[in-house]
């Protein structure tokens, strides 16, 4: 195990409506200590996947930058931990089988590395390529339902695979942007499965539980059961359809629509009384404009169950949906949308609640973390130190270091010359 004590992460969430950096330590409790936020909007990001990289760029650029500025002054961000989604997002289920040499020897981890990296192989359509591969259950000999084979002993070693598979064009322009805004890539995660290490207890994933990451353009899902992985989803529809619906359906601007959602919005029409009306400018000297608050929460109310018919629908096919004793966790900026967890818990019947990502922070956290738009970031975050600690991924090693400094020296040494040689003033 490595000590990652004062070893500074950095997560970089590319979403649709923001990019967000954050830049985190564990301290000597192994709690999380947020150091730096950045927080930019997202022009470049349609529906979760990269559509402009110079504007992607450009946002990287400045949330990372935001978030530096809190660091300690010799710590410069150069790898940033990076969340995937868009509905090109695929999972499947596949069984592997790996036949050992000797049934006296226990199985090592080595073992199950082999199996893992068998699944890789897989033959997959044109164009996609795996994102994770997560053991599931696992069987030796025909002994069944086993979560931990290492040590034991068997010649026939099994295991269930929940694999998850994406664009490779999708993943390449995420690197493409992070590389051309001068940074690297330590791991590429799936947004759901990053935003349940931070919101999701261990006792919820065992009891069985479905996480809904309600973004801009997409809504995630992922359902755990029994402490293991067992579906996941990205539904093409999140927070920006539901305000495009208000500005058609009110008739007013696209900015004045996400006003109205944000600060009159509620997710359930009869918790909001008949007589309340809105008044908004008109246009350029034109009348006013009134919205009855109730049309306006009819309006949200409606795309919130058609997005919840999806996540409902996807919850079925997984199989798991008598097995979630947990109900649902709301989280992302969708979760921020009055009564959405009620009509969610009246929509589908399942126990709701808004999941906010500050369990596993350090007492003392700024406030403004303390909201479920934060719950990749911190679970990217939680998941590269998971990463470190089980020797999957190694520390920032001296030499990476020293080549970072030896960069900052370029740079210096670069200018330097450039004000040396560059022409003199005519004043002088």
């Amino acid at each position: 195990m490595e000590n990652i004590n004062n070893e500074i992460l950095v997560a970089l969430d590319i979403g649709t409506t923001k990019v967000c950096a954050i830049a985190g330590r564990k301290n000597n409790f192994g709690q999380l200590e947020i150091l730096g936020i950045g927080k930019v909007e997202s022009v470049g990001v349609l529906r979760g996947v990269v559509s402009n990289i110079e504007k992607t760029v450009q946002a990287i650029s400045e949330a990372v930058a935001a978030a530096e500025k809190a660091l300690p002054e010799e710590e410069t961000i150069d790898t940033v931990h990076v969340g995937i989604a868009g509905q090109h997002i695929k999972s499947l289920q596949h069984r592997g089988i790996l036949m050992r040499d000797n049934d006296t020897d226990e199985i090592s981890r080595a073992d199950i590395e082999r199996l893992v990296s068998d699944m890789y192989k897989l033959v997959l359509p044109p164009g996609d390529k795996i994102i994770h591969v997560i053991p599931q259950e696992y069987t030796i000999d025909n002994e069944q339902g086993i979560s931990d084979p290492i040590g034991m002993s068997g010649v026939r070693l099994e295991a269930n695979f929940h694999i998850i598979t994406g664009q490779i064009t999708a993943s390449k322009n995420i690197y493409r942007c992070v590389e051309k805004a001068g940074l690297d890539v330590a791991s590429l995660t799936l947004e759901p499965i990053a935003s349940a290490e931070a919101i999701l207890s261990h006792e919820e994933k065992e009891a069985g539980i479905a996480l809904v990451d309600i973004g801009g353009g997409t809504t995630d899902l992922a359902i755990f059961h029994e402490g293991i992985i067992r579906h996941t989803a990205v539904i093409p529809f999140g927070g920006n359809v539901i305000t495009k619906d208000i500005k058609e359906g009110c008739k007013v601007m696209l900015n004045q629509a996400e006003k109205l959602k944000v600060k009159f919005g509620s997710a359930l029409a009869e918790e909001v009384y008949d007589n309340r009306i809105i008044t908004i400018p008109g246009l350029k000297g034109r009348e006013p404009k009134e919205i009855s608050e109730k049309n306006l929460a009819r309006i949200i109310q409606a795309r919130v169950e058609e997005i919840f018919d999806h996540v409902f629908w996807e919850i079925r096919r997984s199989g798991y949906e008598r097995k979630l004793i947990g109900g649902i966790v709301l989280t992302g900026g969708g979760a921020l949308l009055k009564d959405a967890d009620k009509l969610v818990e009246l929509h589908t019947g399942m126990s709701t609640r808004i999941g906010i990502p500050v369990e596993k922070l350090a007492h003392g956290y700024q406030e403004k973390v303390c909201s479920p738009i934060y719950a990749t970031a911190i679970g990217l975050l939680l998941r590269g130190f998971k990463e470190i600690q089980e020797g999957r991924m190694a520390l920032a090693t001296a030499e990476s270091k020293k080549k970072s400094s030896n960069k900052w020296f370029d740079n210096l040494f670069q200018k330097t010359k450039e004000w040396f040689e560059a022409e003199p003033d005519s004043e002088f």
